[in-house]
């Protein structure tokens, strides 16, 4: 599949023809990650940080709270490469670093080798210095210690050249369960969908940038339909993963839903493009787009809102929302509304009994003594636990996106108990 690339040089987003010459200067590279992370991941690559002429820090962490990255560029020592990972990347990009005895101490699932070549031969430090050394070798070298490889021919990068498509074969075939990435010389959609063929990813930057095609053209070209009509069935979920409906969608749908950051599709009655809820109100912010393992699928991740997704007024068109979801939009609900003698509502606005009721809750979970005793004082400790949430601002998919974040972490706090302070100083005198 397509991995946008966003290079940073001086705090914008650039294009460099070979390494050195500018090209494009794009601006502010916080918007454009955005859009690009709309498709999966960001290949985010800090330019001075490779050179050693200074960084782009602040603006790559900004990306990387919103945005789903593979963060690259002078990462050179093992503590770099945990403090991005522990900032929420999803994986890092090693070039000069990347050494065996580096690499054993972070993950090998969220580590990728970069092996910039020109001519073959591996170079590093912002492309300034020759290693002697073959991709070939180096693969061979790094591959027990990587999750995959990024390998950028320089001769031909940001040239728009077309691919080496039988060299990469070669790569592909012996970096084995080591993903494989590309950049250098892509040109055109059929560049992604024939890299895509073997397995391989292509990182793009500067046919983005120039228009030589855009992101929905990119991301689209690996996918295939076995419908006359040539749609693809998408599946609608919302931010957790949670099914909410089926429809259809197409290249031009798919580029309107980029461009727009809601849920757009094909609407088969009307012939067209479909913006959900623009009559009903029933809108959805766009998440991310994916595709599945087949590419005749796709997956869109949407902020539903209004009173759901299906016309005939069902939150999913397969019934009901469940479970904590369904805890959500009942405790919101009753918040919003003036009922009698709701429970909800005086917890809501009884702070201390609100806190009472949860501590009480988590020390009857704490005495559980079997499966069904322990699920149900569970299920009261997050019935508290949501209105102490909901009344804060605070929601269900704010705190799985938390929880999500966390996973990401790669340093862990001790967790010892925090001790509670009573009373005050002079209750020691």
């Amino acid at each position: 599949m397509i991995v946008p690339s966003v290079d940073i040089r001086g705090g914008q987003a650039v294009q460099l023809v070979g390494g050195k010459t500018l090209a494009i200067e794009a601006g502010d590279p916080v918007p454009i990650a955005e859009r690009f992370g709309r498709v999966g991941e960001v290949a985010v690559i800090d330019l001075d940080a490779a050179l050693g002429t200074g960084d782009n820090r602040e603006v790559i962490r900004k990306i990387v709270s919103r945005v789903p990255c593979r963060v690259g560029g002078g990462i050179r020592d093992v503590q770099t490469a945990i403090e991005w990972l522990d900032a929420g990347a999803r994986k890092v990009i090693l070039g000069t670093a990347a050494t065996p005895e580096v690499l054993r101490q972070l993950p090998k699932d969220r580590v990728i080798a970069a092996l910039d070549a020109r001519d073959g031969e591996v170079v590093t430090e912002g492309w300034t210095k020759a290693t002697g050394q073959t991709v070939e070798e180096r693969i061979k070298e790094l591959r027990p210690f990587v999750g995959g490889f990024l390998v950028t021919f320089v001769e031909i990068e940001g040239r728009m050249t077309g691919l080496p498509l039988d060299r990469i074969k070669g790569l592909a075939a012996l970096s084995g369960a080591a993903k494989l990435t590309v950049a250098g010389g892509v040109r055109s959609p059929g560049d992604v969908a024939e890299t895509d063929a073997i397995g391989v990813d292509a990182q793009v930057g500067m046919a983005l940038y120039s228009g030589a095609f855009d992101l929905a053209e990119g991301f689209c070209a690996p996918l295939r339909s076995d419908r006359d009509d040539g749609l693809w069935p998408t599946v609608v979920t919302d931010a957790a993963g949670r099914v909410l409906g089926l429809v259809y969608s197409s290249l031009e749908s798919v580029r309107k839903a980029i461009e727009i950051g809601r849920g757009v599709y094909y609407s088969r009655s009307r012939g067209g493009l479909w913006v959900k809820g623009e009559s009903s109100g029933c809108s959805q912010e766009l998440l991310s787009i994916g595709v599945d393992c087949d590419r005749d699928c796709l997956l869109f991740r949407v902020r539903q809102a209004g009173y759901g997704f299906c016309h005939n007024g069902s939150q999913t068109c397969f019934g009901s929302l469940s479970g904590v979801a369904a805890l959500e939009r009942t405790v919101d609900s009753r918040l919003r509304e003036s009922i009698a003698g709701s429970y909800t509502r005086r917890l809501a606005s009884d702070a201390g009994l609100l806190r009472s009721k949860l501590l009480e809750e988590v020390g009857e979970l704490i005495d559980a003594a079997t499966p069904a005793e322990a699920a149900h004082e569970a299920a009261d400790v997050m019935y508290f636990a949501q209105i102490a949430a909901s009344v804060r601002g605070a929601s269900l998919e704010d705190i799985e996106r938390e929880l999500d974040r966390r996973a990401l972490r790669i340093t862990r706090r001790p967790g010892d108990a925090k001790v509670e302070q009573r009373g005050d100083a002079n209750d020691c005198q």
